[in-house]
This record gives structure tokens, sequence and C-alpha cells, in this order.
């Protein structure tokens, strides 16, 4: 009996070792997913900033891209066309304007000057 028990003591002392492991190891890897999702998230913004300032070399662009002019934030450029001066954001998929560039979406559409959103799918 007492060899059965001293079995169960060393068992249960294995397991409780085994689970300290285990949840320190579980505990470690939940910080690494998350620096990763940080990181694509980051990426993700460099990325798309970087596109921002391709996208009027394009040959869908409706415009002259020597007529586009970059500004970043809090949008992403302007065209001064001929006839008319145009005030661009380019989204992908399904992002939204933010609130201030909806803000200044509706200041040009108040003072008659064309907004353009140009979307790349």
């Amino acid at each position: 009996m007492d060899f059965f028990l001293l079995f169960l003591l060393v068992l249960l002392v294995i397991l409780i070792g085994v689970t300290i492991f285990l949840f320190h190891k579980i505990s470690s890897l939940s910080v690494k997913l998350t620096e990763l999702k940080t990181q694509k998230i980051s990426q993700s913004v460099k990325y798309g900033q970087l596109t921002e300032q391709w996208i009027p070399f394009t040959k869908d662009f409706p415009f002259n891209p020597q007529d586009f002019c970059f500004i970043g934030k809090p949008i992403d450029g302007i065209v001064f066309d001929e006839n008319k001066i145009v005030f661009c954001e380019f989204k992908t998929n399904k992002s939204q304007l933010s609130a201030k560039q909806k803000n200044i979406k509706q200041l040009v559409k108040d003072k008659k000057i064309n907004w353009m959103e140009y979307r790349i799918e």
C-alpha cells in the first residue's frame, strides 16, 4: 500500500510540474501571438501608406498623375486638373473614411469642390 501511495504522490508531483510548465508555455505563446498581431497591423498600415503613393500612376487612375499632389494625412492627395480641383482618398476593400475625412468631404462638398473616393479591389 505504501508503494501505491508513493507512486500516486510522484505522479501528482509530475502532473503539477507538467501543468505549471504548460501554463508558462501557453502564456509565453500568447504574448508572442499578440506581438505578431501588432506587427501584422503595423505592416498593413505601412503597406497601405506606400500603396497610396503609387495609385496615381496606375492605368485606372482617371487623372494625369502629374496633376496629383500627395498629402498623406488627413486625405491622400489633391488633383489639380485644368477645370477642377479634386480631393482624393484611396480606400481598399472594406476600409471606411475616418470621422475627420468625412468632415473634410462634407466641407469640400459645401464649397462645390469635387470629391472622389477611389477604391482598389
